[in-house]
């Protein structure tokens, strides 16, 4: 008995130079997609950290000015201006962290004539220049009213 086997016919299967070529470029456009996107994300993430920054720094002088001696918004020539550093990494990182500047404008509050003895508008304003390549001038403004009667009468009474 003579057992013949048939062979199938084995074809060269292999991928042409041309589909090879598209897949690299087809990985490619996906490899600069994600670059990109994750390059965005960190610049995002970086402007809401500035943006925080500068909402705590304008906070404290409010808080400064809030416990103030009435006498003292009243009387000290206006405006004021004052500076502060944030470094980011946590430590001093030579030169690298951002300086934002700020002035304080106390002027007559927009109330009622009854009011306006006893309450003064304050503006903090502060300006820096984003730490990431692109150099981008921001601004922020915080307005504000203080009164003759507020908090100092409670926590800075003698």
């Amino acid at each position: 008995m003579e057992i013949k086997l048939k062979r199938a016919a084995v074809r060269n299967q292999a991928f042409t130079l041309i589909e090879v070529m598209l897949a690299v470029v087809i990985v490619g456009v996906e490899f600069v997609s994600l670059y990109v996107a994750i390059s965005q994300g960190f610049a995002v993430v970086q402007s809401a950290r500035e943006n925080l920054r500068a909402t705590q720094i304008m906070q404290e002088q409010v808080e400064i000015i809030r416990v103030l001696d009435w006498d003292k918004v009243t009387t000290t020539p206006s405006p004021w201006n004052f500076a502060s550093s944030f470094y980011p990494a946590g430590g001093t990182n030579q030169g690298q962290g951002l300086t934002y500047s700020g002035t304080i404008a106390v002027t007559d509050a927009p109330v009622p004539a009854a009011y306006s003895a006893d309450m003064r508008l304050v503006v903090v304003s502060l300006a820096w220049t984003n730490g990431a390549n692109s150099r981008v001038s921001r601004n922020r403004e915080l307005r504000t009213l203080v009164s003759r009667y507020g908090l100092h009468n409670y926590y800075l009474q003698p």
